[in-house]
């Protein structure tokens, strides 16, 4: 029995973080920890993702135009067509980290170990960094940081919104530069149409 035991923990070290719930548990914890940083009374000044989803328009008219013969865009400008327009909430800004994507990430035995690039901490729409759950998260996980960080419907989907934003922008932008990168847009998008 204790052979077994090992060798199914062998290979639980070997799954996907994506496919763990102890790495989504650390990821809010993560996320928790971010938004508990007192803002000093700061809010979101603008330039990037983290305000008003609507201020992305043009943006994302670029990127539909550019993923023409990598994605299915009229199924992808309806799904905007509603992401935009969801309401802010009384929710004040909060400090968040801004992109949680792969690349930021570092895991060592199945667990978050670090995080990169947290030089850009800033107030914003908490839901920025839900993102997050799209990039990293398969279903399951997925459901476990939801639970642990307490997001109600509004919150989840406006962390959708921002994770399809930022996908948009990955899927055609580093097509040729940094294929992961777009490689990890596109598997996000698919997560994001399947929710």
């Amino acid at each position: 029995m204790v052979g077994a035991d090992l060798a199914a923990r062998r290979r639980g070290h070997r799954r996907r973080p994506g496919e763990s719930e102890a790495f989504a548990h650390d990821l809010a914890e993560f996320i928790g920890g971010v938004r508990g940083i007192d803002t000093r009374g700061r809010t979101f000044r603008g330039g990037g993702r983290g305000g008003d989803l609507r201020a992305h328009d043009t943006w994302m008219e670029t990127c539909f135009e550019r993923s023409e013969r990598f994605l299915d865009v009229p199924l992808l400008r309806r799904m905007w067509t509603v992401l935009r327009d969801l309401p802010r909430g009384p929710v004040p800004d909060l400090m968040t980290h801004g992109d949680l994507i792969p690349g930021n990430v570092l895991v060592s035995r199945g667990r978050l170990a670090g995080v990169l690039d947290v030089g850009g901490l800033r107030a914003a729409d908490p839901a920025l960094d839900l993102v997050g759950a799209w990039h990293l998260l398969e279903d399951r996980p997925r459901r476990a940081l939801r639970a642990d960080l307490g997001c109600d419907d509004l919150e989840w989907e406006r962390g959708k919104a921002w994770a399809f934003q930022q996908s948009m922008g990955a899927v055609w932008y580093y097509h040729e530069s940094n294929p992961p990168m777009s490689r990890m847009g596109t598997r996000t998008l698919a997560r994001l149409a399947a929710a």
